[in-house]
């Protein structure tokens, strides 16, 4: 806990935590595994805390509410009882006296609860976010090391993956010269003949297909340029055509 007491708890100083367990982000950072005991008895005491003071707050408002009315009653009472009053009305109003001490002290202690409970909540919320920044900096430190060891391979792999594909480039350039000099002299014979497993020339076709298939517009700029060459050849005609006219015209 040398890196909690030495780097992380001073770090929280000043800072304003979210309550963590109302924070759906805070709890996707855990695994079931992750989730410990001490995290999970942290969570459960500061959810109580949050009850309880959503609860003093809703009572508090409502026992300020009862306060009012009571005190509104005392007054219409007051004035309802005149100088004698009777034996009711002296027992409603020490009734309502009674009540509105009631309210008084109540909220007088909640009043006092509602300033212990922030602090306790925010204590056990900087408890539970030690604990987080100390997760997170092992995961981060363990996947960290894995990444770099994913990335040696990978690149491991690439390097051995560039000298297959030159060998793989040498072995088709033996095999398309063996089959070339065959072929002149054997003719498309000589797949059967030497028992070969496909045809280079095949190969070469299907090649030739597939990037033509991957750029039409190569292909469209060709016949563009085909298309061009007839109405070029006419207008070399036609000039062709002039030319041997002017020759043969004799001078006058």
């Amino acid at each position: 806990m040398a890196r909690t007491d030495e780097i992380f708890k001073p770090a929280l100083v000043g800072k304003k935590i979210p309550i963590l367990t109302l924070d759906n982000k805070w709890h996707r950072l855990f695994t079931k595994s992750e989730f410990t005991p001490e995290l999970v008895g942290l969570e459960k005491n500061l959810n109580e805390l949050l009850k309880r003071q959503a609860k003093v707050n809703t009572e508090s408002k409502e026992l300020k509410k009862l306060k009012k009315k009571l005190m509104d009653e005392v007054v219409i009472l007051a004035d309802e009882m005149g100088e004698h009053p009777t034996k009711k009305q002296d027992k409603e109003m020490a009734d309502h006296k009674r009540l509105i001490k009631e309210c008084n002290e109540k909220m007088d202690a909640y009043e006092e609860e509602l300033v212990e409970l922030p602090r306790q909540i925010n204590q056990i919320n900087n408890q539970l976010m030690l604990i987080t920044m100390d997760v997170c900096y092992r995961k981060l430190q363990q996947n960290t090391k894995e990444l770099s060891e994913i990335e040696e391979w990978i690149g491991g792999i690439r390097r051995e993956l560039k000298k297959k594909v030159v060998r793989k480039q040498e072995k088709e350039a033996v095999i398309n010269r063996l089959y070339a000099y065959m072929h002149d002299i054997f003719g498309a014979e000589v797949i059967e003949l030497f028992d070969m497993q496909y045809d280079p020339e095949e190969k070469y076709r299907k090649k030739e297909t597939a990037a033509q298939a991957e750029s039409p517009e190569k292909q469209t700029e060709g016949q563009d340029k085909q298309a061009q060459e007839p109405e070029k050849t006419k207008q070399t005609e036609k000039e062709a055509e002039s030319e041997s006219e002017d020759i043969q015209t004799p001078k006058s």
